[in-house]
């Protein structure tokens, strides 16, 4: 069964015909994604092969920028198809996988912000403790978690949103993800509760430890010397400003998406464009130049082509 998908592009791109700048919207987009691709990739890349990376909190920047190529590839190439087709469709298996990739990948990247977070806690709190706490196998635990943990949260929800009868073949949106519920006949009351645990599982019980983590961090630092604080700004703020970002990506989703809300088209463009755009190129960036250890070893590539 396919499902036909009525892809408003005048909420990525204001009130232009997509027929006659295809091409360009394609050029574009493909330059981002391969920008994408590279940039993630490559921090990744320093980490793997540098042995004085090989700490928990690079491996844990590793994963999230592992789980940002893994998003990317989930949305841009469909989108990419999209932009070469005279019909946008797809069909409803696919819709729903593109669903399962884009949710899990979203619960991932909250739980890792909340290990993160923990993990500066005790390298910074209980410097002592750390290496008997954050082992290897804390950490092979901590990502194990953060990748299956959601998956099978969102696994079954994509197996009640498959089984529900549908109605409507026309979905507004340039992904499949909450909008493939207005294909259903009937809004699900199982589909529903099971929405809300995974809302407070995977995204309100991380942010919440998160936030409380990082408080405590900062109390304690506030009470500490000048570099004390300074060390404390080096490691954190970058997290803390990954989580905003990807904070403001979830509210788009469950405001607009979820609950249907009419906001101003200046609004949609600019939360449209952070799923696309800001977020998975704000995490290298971030990563990349406030990380010393990180920044120290991009430059020593640039330089020499080598590591």
């Amino acid at each position: 069964m396919d499902i036909e998908v009525n892809i408003s592009y005048i909420t990525l791109w204001g009130y232009v015909e997509l027929n006659k700048y295809r091409h360009l919207y394609f050029s574009i987009m493909f330059t981002v994604y391969v920008l994408i691709i590279c940039s993630n990739s490559t921090i990744v890349y320093l980490i793997i092969t540098n042995k004085n990376l090989h700490e928990p909190m690079y491996i844990f920047i590793a994963a999230l920028l592992f789980n940002c190529v893994l998003y990317s590839t989930t949305v841009y190439p469909k989108l990419l198809i999209d932009f070469l087709s005279e019909k946008q469709i797809i069909s409803y298996s696919a819709c729903h996988f593109q669903f399962f990739m884009f949710y899990s990948i979203g619960g991932s990247e909250f739980i890792l912000l909340a290990v993160m977070a923990f993990d500066r806690y005790v390298s910074i709190c209980k410097p002592l403790k750390y290496p008997t706490i954050m082992t290897k196998t804390t950490v092979n635990s901590f990502l194990v978690l953060a990748w299956f943990f959601p998956a099978c949260h969102i696994a079954v929800q994509t197996i009640l949103s498959s089984k529900a009868k549908i109605c409507n073949l026309r979905l507004k949106g340039i992904i499949c993800n909450n909008v493939i519920y207005s294909a259903h006949c009937v809004r699900s009351r199982p589909i529903t509760f099971f929405g809300v645990v995974i809302l407070l599982n995977m995204v309100i019980f991380p942010i919440l430890f998160t936030v409380f983590t990082y408080a405590k961090i900062f109390i304690i630092s506030y009470k500490s010397s000048k570099t004390f604080r300074k060390k404390v700004a080096e490691t954190c703020i970058p997290h803390l400003l990954v989580l905003i970002s990807y904070f403001g990506l979830l509210a788009y989703d469950v405001i607009v998406v979820r609950v249907e809300s009419d906001l101003p088209q200046i609004v949609r463009f600019i939360m449209t464009i952070q799923i696309l755009l800001y977020h998975p190129l704000f995490n290298p960036f971030i990563y990349g130049i406030k990380m010393k250890e990180i920044f120290k070893h991009l430059k020593r590539l640039f330089r020499s082509g080598k590591i």
